[in-house]
């Protein structure tokens, strides 16, 4: 487990991150069933037309209270995610197997249900970040998200230079990968705890073009990106929620979802 510079106001040291684990939020038990806990008053969602698709649409939501209903801030945007669809992450919700497959590592699907979410990322500089209300890691060269199930540091973002050990075969290399990596935010899946092969490296990050796919992130259009990214508040308690049309419907009510 190692440590990054996070450029957030309540975060003036080094602290421990990981991809797995790196909920830096406030977050409160969920009313009843729903598993998006109480306390968060914005959501990100994102809706696909069925397990198999590989595209869907992305929108942002907010509400002052618990109490309040959801309201969206924005149109709904085209989102881009694995090619193979959704299989049901590691997140807040119980997971229900009959109605989707499970994500493993290397199965090219996105991950369904409800997530913490992480720090931004980019290339940027931190000075250059300024307004931004999450916390936030600069990606440099050194800086490695761990795939390799047989890694002790799987599914966390490691700066090599500082790694005790380099047990990994594969890793992303942030600092390499183009348009993608210029901005993200991490999505916590499969973080608590980590268990090895489940699925790593899940981010919300860029698209290149608008008619790719993913290995299992998701993407869309980065100018709209980056006005999420300025729009997450670290005291709203953001989650981001992922699935199909079908389950969207099921789940709407008993987890209380905009």
């Amino acid at each position: 487990m190692k440590s990054f510079i996070i450029n957030h106001p309540r975060y003036s040291r080094y602290l421990m991150v990981l991809v797995a684990c790196c909920s830096v939020f406030s977050y409160s038990r969920p009313p009843d069933n729903s598993p998006v806990p109480v306390n968060c008053r914005q959501l990100i969602l994102v809706i696909t037309d069925s397990v198999f698709s590989s595209n869907g649409f992305l929108i942002c939501y907010q509400r002052n209270t618990n109490k309040d209903a959801w309201t969206p801030v924005r149109n709904k945007l085209p989102a881009l995610i694995g090619r193979n669809g959704l299989g049901w992450g590691k997140g807040l919700n119980l997971i229900d197997s009959s109605k989707l497959p499970l994500k493993t590592e290397g199965d090219a699907r996105s991950p369904a249900g409800v997530f913490t979410l992480g720090p931004a990322f980019g290339y940027a500089k931190t000075d250059e970040m300024k307004g931004l209300k999450i916390p936030y890691i600069h990606i440099t060269q050194m800086l490695e998200c761990i795939d390799d199930a047989n890694s002790d540091y799987y599914n966390q973002l490691i700066l090599k230079n500082e790694a005790e050990k380099v047990d990994w075969q594969s890793s992303e290399k942030m600092y390499y990968s183009g348009k993608w990596y210029e901005q993200g935010v991490i999505i916590n899946h499969n973080s608590s705890p980590v268990i090895n092969g489940e699925g790593s490296c899940i981010f919300l990050h860029n698209w290149s073009q608008p008619d790719e796919t993913t290995s299992g992130c998701t993407e869309i259009e980065p100018a709209e990106l980056k006005k999420i990214i300025f729009w997450l508040d670290s005291e709203a308690n953001p989650v981001f929620v992922q699935l199909t049309a079908k389950l969207y419907e099921e789940y709407k009510y008993s987890w209380e979802l905009p």
